[in-house]
C-alpha cells in the first residue's frame, strides 16, 4: 500500500514508547487483564434517540480506505485543518507555520499570530506514533468541530515531523483516555465534556467502504440509521487506549489465534489489523498467502472461496469476510493482516479500519465500554 497508517498506541509519560510499523518495543504496563466488568451494563438500552438535538454528525472523507479525515478549525478567526479522529491516541496537534520539515510544506499550518485567542504554554512536546513522530510546543486556543466549540483547548504545534510526508491529513485529533495525553493537556473530548457540550459523553464512527463520501464521526449520541440490529456492549479492560478483551479468533470453525483469550485495541487511526507474527502466520496459512516484498499476497480469486475470520468478543461473533480482509491493489491482492506486535504483547491485537468498516462503533466514556453492531 502507498501508505500504511498506524497512528495509535502512543505512550507519553516520563519515557516515550515507539511502535514502528513492523517491530515494536514493550509498553511498561501489563496488557493481559481480561474479562473485567464482563456483565457491566450488557442489557442496558442506549438512552439517546437518533433525533436528539445534541447529537452532532461530522463528515469524514475516506481517502482510498487508508485514512478517514475530517475538518476542524482552530483560532480566531478560524484556520482550517484536515485531521484524523484517532481512538489510538489522546492529543490534538497540527503543524506550526514555523515547521520546516518536508511534511509541513505540503500541509496546512497554524499561524499563532493570526489568532487573537491563541495562548502559548511554552511547554515542549514530543508525540510518538506507529508511523512517525512530531516535536513542537504546546499552546491553547478555540477549537471548533462542526457546531461544537472547545474553549481554551490545549493542542500541540509541530515544528518537526517525521513519517508524515505525503499523508492526506494535516494533523491528528486523539480520542483515547486522558491518562495517555500530554502532561498538563486535557484532550478535546474531555474539554467539551466538562463544558457541557454533550447530553451523553459518547462518540461513534461509521466508516464507508471504498467510496470517498458517507463516513461520519458523531458526538453526543448515536444515529441508528448507520447500523443494523442492536448494539452489543463490550467493557473496556484498561482505560488508556480503547482496549477490550477478545475470546478467540476462528476460521472454518477452527481456532487460528487468541486460543486462550487476548487483548485488542480498537483504533480508528490504523488502516489494517495488526497482531503477533505467530498468530498472523496461522491466519495466512489458511489464506494460502505468500510473502512478497514485506506484504502477504493472496490470490484475487480467493475472495470468493475463503472463509470469514471470526472474532469472538464478549461472547458475540464478529465475522470479517474475505471481501474485507483481502485488499485489491493494482494487479495484486494483499492481506489486511500484519504481524509485528509480539514485542508489545504476544496476545495483543490492533483492530483498525478494516474491522471498523464492517462494524459501527460507539465509544462510551462515562460507562467505559464500546458498542458494536453491523454497519449498514
Amino acid at each position: 500500500m502507498k501508505w500504511l497508517v498506524l497512528l495509535g498506541l502512543v505512550a507519553l509519560s516520563e519515557g516515550i514508547v515507539i511502535l514502528p510499523l513492523r517491530k515494536v518495543k514493550t509498553l511498561r504496563e501489563t496488557l493481559r487483564e481480561k474479562n473485567l466488568l464482563n456483565n457491566f451494563l450488557e442489557e442496558q438500552a442506549y438512552r439517546l434517540s437518533k433525533r436528539d438535538t445534541n447529537i452532532a454528525t461530522h463528515p469524514l472523507r475516506n481517502f482510498l480506505d487508508i485514512a478517514y479525515v475530517g475538518t476542524i478549525a482552530i483560532g480566531t478567526p478560524p484556520q482550517e485543518f484536515q485531521v484524523i479522529f484517532d481512538t489510538g491516541s489522546a492529543d490534538l496537534w497540527v503543524p506550526s507555520i514555523t515547521c520546516q520539515s518536508p511534511a509541513c510544506k505540503t500541509h496546512n499550518t497554524f499561524n499563532p499570530q493570526n489568532s487573537s485567542s491563541f495562548r502559548e504554554a511554552g511547554q515542549p512536546v514530543t508525540i510518538v506514533y506507529g508511523s512517525g513522530l512530531i516535536q513542537g510546543f504546546l499552546g491553547s486556543d478555540t477549537v471548533q468541530i462542526g457546531n461544537f466549540v472547545s474553549l481554551n483547548q490545549s493542542f500541540g504545534l509541530s515544528v518537526k515531523e517525521f513519517g508524515f510526508d505525503g499523508m492526506p491529513f494535516d494533523g491528528v485529533l486523539g480520542l483515547a483516555f486522558p491518562s495517555i495525553s500530554i502532561k498538563g493537556a486535557r484532550p478535546i473530548f474531555d474539554n467539551l465534556w466538562s463544558q457541557g457540550a454533550f447530553s451523553e459523553p459518547v462518540f461513534a464512527f461509521y466508516l464507508s467502504k471504498s467510496k470517498p463520501e458517507g463516513s461520519v464521526v458523531m458526538f453526543g449520541g448515536v444515529d441508528q440509521n448507520y447500523y443494523k440490529g442492536e448494539l452489543n456492549w463490550v467493557p473496556v479492560s484498561q482505560t488508556r487506549h480503547w482496549q477490550i478483551s477478545m475470546n478467540r479468533t476462528t476460521m472454518n470453525g477452527e481456532v487460528v489465534a487468541c486460543s486462550r483469550g487476548c487483548q485488542a485495541f480498537v483504533d480508528t487511526g490504523s488502516a489494517s489489523i495488526y497482531v503477533s507474527t505467530e498468530m498472523v502466520t496461522n491466519i495466512h496459512k489458511v489464506m494460502n498467502a505468500k510473502l512478497k516484498d514485506s506484504e502477504y499476497v493472496v490470490s484475487c480469486d480467493a475472495v470468493n472461496t475463503l472463509p470469514p475470520v471470526i472474532f469472538n468478543i464478549n461472547g458475540i461473533d464478529y465475522p470479517l469476510p474475505p471481501q474485507a480482509y483481502i485488499i485489491k491493489e493494482k494487479s495484486s491482492c494483499l492481506s489486511a493482516f500484519h504481524g509485528g506486535l509480539e514485542a508489545l504483547s504476544p496476545d495483543t491485537w490492533l483492530l483498525g479500519d478494516v474491522f471498523l468498516r464492517q462494524y459501527f462503533s460507539v465509544f462510551d466514556r462515562e460507562n467505559e465500554r464500546i458498542g458494536l453492531a453491523p454497519a449498514v
